[in-house]
């Protein structure tokens, strides 16, 4: 009797490159009713439109720091074996008043392990609620884009460009977004990342 081989979706899943995506609550998603109507989830669904091999898989949590970021890295670098990481941290670290030299010796060791793990990076920077002072708000944004040209990564400039500034478009707390900006926010990673993945930008 010949016996062929049997695959299981799951085994095949596993078996794609995985993208990972190591954010905060602007990427877990927080605030909304359904999950599918998160920026990451939408990312997911764009990368089968364009018949990406490419897996995602979301490792954000609300409240996240760049420090927490690190402690959680090692484990899930080892367990997914990402061929990309998308490190979208920093913003609890400006609203909590956090050393920003502190912030951005974070970034650095965030992006060198995944480096030295054998995956690509890509850098999302952020906005902080003009309340913070113009001062400080301005050194936090330069932190993400001295980090990225220090490390040579690529950077989304800020995840909420384009929708921060619209109060209709943000929830209640005037930090994180609804369910209706967040088009606008994988619109702003699709534009730098797509390049990454060889796949059409134009969307």
């Amino acid at each position: 009797m010949l016996l062929l081989p049997s695959f299981s979706p799951l085994a095949h899943a596993e078996e794609r490159p995985v993208i990972l995506i190591l954010g905060d609550s602007l990427s877990a998603g927080y605030g909304l009713v359904h999950p599918s109507d998160g920026w990451v989830a939408m990312l997911e669904a764009r990368l089968r439109e364009t018949g990406s091999q490419y897996r995602v898989v979301n490792a954000s949590i609300s409240g996240e720091t760049t420090a927490g970021g690190l402690t959680r890295l090692p484990a899930l670098l080892e367990r997914e074996g990402p061929e990309l990481v998308i490190i979208q941290l920093g913003a609890n670290d400006g609203l909590r008043g956090l050393d920003l030299d502190r912030m951005a010796t974070n970034l650095h060791e965030l992006i060198e392990r995944s480096r030295s793990a054998g995956s690509r990076v890509l850098l999302v920077g952020n906005r902080l609620p003009p309340n913070y002072g113009a001062a400080y708000t301005q050194r936090f944004q330069a932190v993400f884009e001295a980090v990225a040209a220090e490390a040579r990564v690529p950077l989304v400039p800020a995840l909420l460009a384009g929708v921060a500034e619209h109060w209709d478009l943000m929830q209640p707390d005037g930090v994180h977004p609804t369910a209706r900006a967040q088009p606008q926010l994988l619109a702003n990673v699709w534009r730098v990342l797509a390049p990454l993945l060889d796949v059409n930008v134009a969307r």
